[in-house]
């Protein structure tokens, strides 16, 4: 029978031979991870259902980004619960205030391979799809299941494949392209579907704009975001782990496979508008639009590459008098790069503020937030009312290459 990634996937985590969309299996549970925001819930609900004891120490991840280092009492209090936790557990996988974002740290320190199953309780782990693995968030609730048995159950989804041609311009990069596919698709349009992103385009980006696309895919209301392993994941891979892995594919004849044909040749460098993801508009329709910051990072658009481009785009250049650039690397060992490279000089020099490795403004509960009238440009990927701090703020998405620009001028700015 034929099937898709997430059917094989799903099939052999679940101990079936072939399963189907739309049909309920259960599942077991590679890599598990919380963080310093969703972990303390989770603990709370192992308490209630009497678990003493995870079932295996070695596939539970905890990282610390959302809130650090602490902000309030409240935010120290929880990383104390989960300190406490991981001493109890003995839990080998955690990365404490320093390390950086949990969907940067995890693939980086090989915690995800293809044809695993990644479950986080936070709804951006669909980012670990981009190396074939089937990865999704979950509520703190099912995390305690998993927690204390390792398995879950999951309706197999559907998947649309995105196939996509063409290539990018000068100054288009991946997240333009799943800025025009979430504006052509809809906040919604893939809802509880694998998205999965296939073609020429996609064979010829590295991992980290790989990553940018499969991040994303959540905000069309995906399940996870897929992409075929290939000599790129084995590459990445390569100094990251020693473990074994199965490299799925989809079956072209699969009978739950939608195709969408996305020909990318043509495309501008795009914007999303406050104050929905699927409101997308070329950066060039929207450059009347002043900014009062710009924030280069998040899970999304935090890694080398996008630091590079903000860098060559700000070297010997002043950021406009007025607006407040914060750039924070995703991760230690991406800011630890970006030093050696000295592009946070360059970023200093041009007077922006660098951060420690976290999520920022991004969730609106740390650094960076935005106050009332305020206008966000951001490279992280939601742009809700009150996203980054106040409802009365505005806040649009763009690459780093446009977030550049945009620092310079003042306004938003299309490169071209």
């Amino acid at each position: 029978m034929s099937m898709t990634m997430s059917e094989k996937i799903l099939a052999k985590a679940s101990g079936n031979d072939k399963v189907e969309a739309g049909e309920i299996v259960m599942a077991d549970i590679d890599t598990a991870m919380v963080h310093d925001l969703t972990g303390p819930l989770t603990l709370q609900a192992l308490e209630e259902i009497n678990t003493d004891k995870v079932w295996d120490p070695k596939k539970i991840v905890i990282p610390f980004d959302h809130q650090v280092p602490a902000d309030t009492l409240d935010a120290a209090k929880n990383h104390q619960i989960l300190r406490e936790f991981v001493k109890e557990q003995n839990i080998e996988n955690f990365y404490d205030v320093y390390e950086g974002v949990c969907h940067q740290v995890l693939p980086e320190k090989g915690h995800i391979l293809p044809g695993n199953v990644v479950v986080g309780s936070d709804s951006h782990t669909c980012t670990h799809g981009a190396l074939g693995a089937f990865s999704t968030g979950i509520g703190s609730t099912d995390m305690a299941m998993v927690f204390a048995t390792g398995q879950l159950w999951f309706k197999v989804p559907e998947t649309i494949q995105y196939n996509i041609t063409g290539n990018l311009k000068e100054n288009v990069t991946s997240k333009d392209v799943i800025l025009n596919i979430i504006g052509q698709v809809g906040q919604d349009g893939a809802r509880y579907k694998a998205c999965e992103y296939a073609g020429e385009t996609i064979r010829n980006m590295d991992m980290s704009d790989r990553m940018v696309l499969s991040n994303m895919a959540i905000e069309m209301g995906g399940k996870t975001g897929l992409i075929e392993p290939d000599k790129v994941t084995d590459e990445y891979l390569k100094n990251r782990t020693d473990k074994p892995y199965t490299k799925f594919t989809t079956d072209n004849d699969a009978t739950s496979l939608e195709v969408m044909d996305i020909d990318v040749t043509d495309l501008e460098p795009q914007v999303a508008c406050p104050n929905y993801v699927d409101n997308v508009k070329p950066a060039s329709e929207v450059e009347d639009v002043e900014v009062d910051q710009v924030f280069i990072g998040s899970c999304t658009n935090g890694r080398l590459n996008d630091l590079r481009q903000a860098a060559q785009i700000l070297k010997n250049n002043k950021i406009k008098n007025g607006v407040r650039v914060l750039v924070i690397p995703a991760s230690r060992t991406i800011y630890k790069q970006a030093l050696e490279e000295g592009l946070m000089d360059i970023f200093v020099d041009a007077g922006a503020l660098v951060c420690n490795p976290c999520c920022g403004p991004c969730l609106g509960g740390h650094v960076g937030l935005i106050g009332d009238g305020e206008v966000s440009l951001s490279t992280s990927n939601r742009n809700f009312k009150g996203r980054q701090g106040s409802p009365e703020g505005k806040v649009y998405l763009s690459s780093a290459i446009v977030a550049a620009h945009s620092a310079i001028t003042g306004h938003i700015t299309s490169p071209e």
